[in-house]
């Protein structure tokens, strides 16, 4: 059941249950329900709105760069400052960095499965991964579950907080369409987590893991972020979250069934996904691989998407 459909069932004058009570029953995390945005001071939100655009122009600047790049911008700021924002904000530059911390000890570390693999049919992998989504008062978070053949978005869920069970609603919502062979995350807590992890083992799916700092280990995610903000928040200034859930809400229903991906041989990822077959692309029109960062991506866009010649190639 969509999260949405799960607050409209919360009482909070119930004569018997308590809103905590609730929540457990019908499944749904206490942070979703009150869906007030983080409120922020004015000064901190326009910080975050530079260092949420210069990220995705430049996702390889971590703290030291951003920060001569604000005072560049005429803003007087500290790295300490700048840190505190991006690790608000969940942003991490993508160049491999040391290890200066080891995981929980309930939180164990899967290794990364997909370097060399050959993605070849829907449902083969599954990616996850979350973004700060700016607001005209304060911000949300973003959490999606992508196909990696298709780039199909299977589920997404906002919250005001990053705790687990925003997570974990968009990894049903996604599960209830079918279930990958393998599942990748970032480490991050929400993603370790054995709540999140025994959901997946359970079903006989594998568990693949990013190397910390290497977002180029998820890289389809990281491009959906870069077009959620660039072709719609950007363009937006949410008042509140329902309107940016309702924004967002029409914006990948446009990407999953409408937008049209060179990569796909501008095709659109639901036509990908479930196997439909458009018209074909124009001449001159199919894809090559992109080189991208070191990073090899390629797509036949000349076959379906169950035919073993057609494959995307993750070197990472």
């Amino acid at each position: 059941m969509p999260a949405e459909a799960k607050r409209s069932l919360i009482e909070p004058g119930h004569e018997s249950l308590s809103v905590v009570r609730q929540c457990e029953l019908v499944g749904l995390a206490r942070s979703s329900l009150y869906y007030q945005p983080r409120w922020v001071s004015g000064e901190d939100l326009l910080l975050m709105r530079l260092l949420d655009e210069q990220y995705t122009r430049t996702p390889f600047y971590g703290i030291r760069r951003m920060t001569a790049w604000l005072k560049g911008e005429g803003h007087e700021v500290n790295h300490k400052r700048v840190a505190r924002l991006m690790e608000t904000m969940g942003l991490e530059a993508i160049y491999p960095k040391p290890r200066t911390s080891q995981p929980s000890p309930e939180h164990r570390v899967y290794p990364y499965l997909l370097r060399d693999v050959q993605i070849r049919k829907p449902d083969q992998v599954w990616s996850t991964d979350i973004t700060y989504i700016r607001m005209a008062r304060g911000f949300v978070y973003l959490v999606a579950v992508l196909d990696w053949y298709s780039r199909y978005v299977l589920s997404w869920e906002l919250s005001v907080s990053l705790d687990l069970g925003f997570c974990l609603e968009a990894l049903d919502r996604a599960l209830a369409r079918g279930q990958p062979e393998v599942f990748n995350s970032d480490q991050g807590s929400q993603f370790t987590s054995r709540p999140f992890t025994e959901r997946l083992l359970s079903r006989g799916v594998q568990v693949s893991m990013d190397g910390r700092g290497r977002a180029l280990d998820n890289v389809f995610v990281e491009r959906l972020w870069r077009s959620v903000k660039q072709e719609e928040v950007y363009l937006k200034d949410y008042e509140t979250v329902p309107v940016a859930a309702a924004s967002l809400d029409a914006y990948f229903r446009f990407y999953n069934r409408e937008r049209l991906h060179q990569s796909l041989g501008y095709r659109t990822p639901e036509a990908m996904y479930r196997g439909l077959v458009p018209e074909p692309p124009r001449e001159g029109a199919g894809m090559a691989p992109i080189t991208e960062l070191g990073t090899t991506l390629g797509c036949d866009p000349g076959l379906a998407p169950a035919a073993s010649g057609s494959a995307v190639v993750a070197r990472l």
